[in-house]
């Protein structure tokens, strides 16, 4: 087991951080906003993470809180995250549909270059030496921080869907305008779906900080917007397990293809092209409409007495 975790922890931890990005994405679609700014809250809580836990004006609160500096981490992501979500969302988010997602990009690519020139972000260099969260020694034993993340994530998401936010969510979705004249405010919920998203890419950002160790502002490119909206899409974009899933499956198809040099990206590409042309919901998507559409099992009649094999 231990070389198990030795050799794939990394691969793993990787796979559920994945997930979680690919959520924070899913909260803004479920209310029809396609969102690309993940990347863009997850470098902002990366950033918050390495900046409390390295920079020398915050060497007094290293000391005095020990351990306890990790949790106050992902508070602090957790509310500039939000706050930045909210600052943003507003004006955004009355854009629709493709103006959305340029705009997004557009934001993503603004926080590239404002870390890239400010020097508390540590330039284009970064920021490096960041420590190891509640002194792990080994990166496979982040699961103990990603996992129960995920898990949370997933039950709040589960719990949204069933409420009247989740209701509000969908309906906006189907038909904005039939909402709006139904008496729910479509910016009010679109704005909230936008920030719930933006927080959990901040904490995802502020617990991965000390996870790789570095920090730069390759964590929230273009590139990555790109590759989260891909997990969502082919994992399902209509299921709280579909960017879970794709997240996963884009995340491991690369790394354990690995000895095939080159030919992994090939092999990587034909998956998306594949999924995209073939399952459209998702994969899983097609696994739901699999199951709906089973045949129902035909019921066994009761042997009668003295026949063999039930029906005579």
């Amino acid at each position: 087991m231990g070389d198990f975790l030795a050799q794939y922890g990394f691969l793993i931890v990787t796979m559920v951080q994945a997930g979680l990005l690919g959520l924070s994405l899913y909260f803004p679609l479920q209310a029809g906003q396609l969102s690309l700014a993940s990347p863009g809250f997850y470098a902002v809580g990366g950033y918050v993470a390495a900046i409390l836990l390295t920079n020398p004006a915050f060497a007094g609160l290293r000391e005095s809180l020990g351990n306890g500096l990790f949790p106050l981490t992902w508070l602090a992501a957790a509310l500039i995250c939000g706050l930045l979500g909210l600052v943003v969302g507003i004006p955004a988010l009355r854009l629709r549909g493709i103006y959305l997602a340029l705009a997004t990009i557009a934001f993503v690519e603004i926080l590239r270059v404002v870390s890239l020139n400010l020097g508390v972000t540590g330039g284009a260099i970064g920021i490096f030496g960041i420590p190891q969260a509640f002194g792990f020694q080994d990166r496979w034993q982040y699961i103990w921080l990603f996992g129960p993340l995920l898990i949370l994530t997933l039950l709040f998401a589960r719990q949204l869907e069933r409420s009247r936010v989740g209701r509000a969510f969908r309906a906006i979705r189907e038909d904005e305008l039939a909402a709006d004249a139904m008496g729910v405010p479509p910016t009010r919920y679109k704005v909230l779906a936008f920030v719930i998203g933006a927080v959990l890419a901040g904490i995802v950002g502020a617990m991965s900080a000390p996870f790789l160790n570095t920090w730069n502002a390759k964590q929230g490119t273009f590139d990555a917007s790109i590759a989260i909206l891909a997990f969502v899409l082919i994992g399902g974009s209509r299921n709280i397990w579909g960017p879970v899933v794709g997240g996963a499956l884009l995340t491991a198809v690369p790394e354990l293809l690995r000895f095939l040099a080159d030919w992994r990206l090939v092999i990587n590409g034909l998956v998306l092209v594949v999924a995209s042309l073939y399952l459209p919901q998702g994969i899983v998507g097609a696994l739901e409409r699999l199951r709906r559409t089973r045949p129902p099992r035909r019921p066994e009649t009761a042997a009668l007495p003295g026949v063999k094999g039930g029906t005579p």
